[in-house]
């Protein structure tokens, strides 16, 4: 039996270079990422409370615009993926002009929202009891960080667009140099804009904005133009714009696959929206700790984020090429090796979740309240990873309609009321509420595990 398990879960080392070739950058991308993000909260941080809440709020809401962009990129990209594994490069190059259709959309629409609506949508989280916070001062602090991170949006979606396309491909060196750049740059233009460093005025939040901004068209610039530099590598995206024209029967083919991916994220995006909005009608206290233990799970989590990027990747090549085996095999290694090392990240991320509020210049019931939220986190590792990696191994065989209902719907309809009921109709601790929502995903661990043991996502959608 042990013999048996070790076959089924435990690959060989060819199997675990093809894994890290394709997850490290990914996971170095990340890191760097998020270490330089908490850094990054840190210093806002220094500033007070209704800085670091009025950040922390217009960042949730452009949060849903991320997970957009990703869900209708990465919709369309499932298809790249399968194409790739196909040696189809023409597919490839119609995906390509699919997604900077799409992105155009979505930017559009945000940037609209934003501009009649932003004051409002802050306001929404801002309701609750304000004591140890001044809600006025920190939807003014919000406000003046909007108008300057809008500016940011057009870069974001090239970026996507260009990095989204050659991790598809196998290519994630490319996007995780460009990365990199950017957060040492971002941190760099932090430090000087928002305390007035290096001859430069001190700008306080408008600084932070800033120096986001800036950081954001270097990594454009980083990736777009090093892709041109070494096109000759990339077949696939030589001619990508002698034309902007889809065929009409791909678009209908990546919309059928893709809507219910992008509604599925955007859905998932203003749930995790209203949820942050249910915790802080418990006071700005619970913004600001929920800030800091959403920043330090971003950063322990890179591993097995990395792990679902690589199932779609790897996964997805198989799935295009027909090789229904050995898909079926690499997928439940993976998943066993994410599992294994999220519940030893975990394990650090507890014993971690004291000291690391103590670095903030905030409350300290604002500390207590992270501390709370990052030892829940850190129990609930091994279940967001096993969530995560069944997630891209359904959505990998195209099987977009199964996520939407497995993910988004689940948040909405399950995690989304549970909050509010919990919070306006009961006294227990947010972080108590906050546990009780991330049990209730042992629902979703179920239903994956039976999905993905049926095999429903063992398809190939090029062919």
């Amino acid at each position: 039996m042990l013999r048996e398990l070790k076959r089924k879960y435990i690959g060989d080392s060819k199997f675990y270079k093809l894994l890290f070739s394709v997850s490290f950058p990914i996971i170095v991308q990340n890191g760097m990422t998020n270490l330089v993000s908490l850094l990054d909260n840190v210093m806002v941080g220094q500033m007070g409370l209704e800085e670091m809440s009025g950040v922390a709020i217009v960042n949730q809401l452009i949060f849903v615009y991320y997970l957009l962009i990703f869900g209708g990129l990465s919709g369309v990209g499932i298809f790249t993926a399968q194409y790739y594994g196909n040696n189809d490069h023409e597919g490839i190059r119609h995906t390509f002009r699919y997604k900077l259709w799409l992105g155009f959309i979505i930017s559009s629409i945000t940037i609209i929202v934003f501009v009649l609506f932003g004051q409002n949508l802050i306001h929404l989280y801002l309701l609750g009891d304000s004591t140890g916070g001044d809600a006025r001062l920190t939807l003014a602090y919000g406000m003046d960080y909007m108008w300057i991170v809008l500016f940011m949006i057009p870069a974001i979606l090239i970026t996507q667009l260009y990095a989204s396309t050659l991790r598809e491909c196998g290519e994630t060196v490319i996007p995780m140099v460009a990365g990199i750049i950017a957060v040492f740059s971002n941190l760099v233009l932090d430090y000087a804009l928002i305390f007035g460093k290096l001859g430069l005025p001190a700008m306080g939040v408008s600084g932070a904005a800033l120096a986001t901004v800036i950081a954001r068209y270097i990594e454009m610039l980083v990736v777009v133009v090093w892709t041109i530099i070494r096109q000759s590598k990339f077949e696939y995206l030589k001619g990508v714009y002698r034309t902007l024209i889809v065929p009409g029967k791909l678009v209908g083919k990546f919309l059928i696959t893709g809507v219910p991916l992008l509604v599925n994220e955007g859905l998932w995006a203003i749930g995790i929206a209203m949820l942050t909005q249910a915790y802080s009608l418990r006071g700005i206290n619970v913004i600001a700790g929920q800030n800091i233990a959403s920043t330090v799970n971003n950063l322990f989590s890179i591993v097995f984020i990395a792990m679902g990027d690589a199932v779609a990747i790897i996964i997805g090549q198989y799935l295009g090429a027909g090789d229904m085996e050995n898909a079926k095999d690499a997928d439940n290694k993976i998943i066993a090796f994410s599992i294994l090392s999220s519940v030893v990240i975990g394990s650090i991320m507890f014993f971690m979740a004291r000291p690391i509020p103590q670095i903030y210049n905030t409350s300290e019931i604002s500390k207590l309240i992270a501390t709370q939220f990052i030892m829940v986190q850190a129990i609930a590792m091994p279940k967001d990873c096993y969530l995560h990696t069944s997630y891209f191994t359904i959505r990998a065989g195209g099987k977009t309609v199964i996520t939407f209902l497995f993910d988004s719907v689940f948040m909405i309809f399950v995690s989304v009321p549970l909050a509010y009921i919990l919070v306006r109709f009961t006294d227990l601790y947010a972080s108590l509420v906050f546990a009780i929502v991330h049990s209730a995903d042992i629902i979703k661990c179920i239903i994956g595990y039976i999905l993905i043991k049926k095999g429903v996502w063992l398809k190939n959608i090029v062919k």
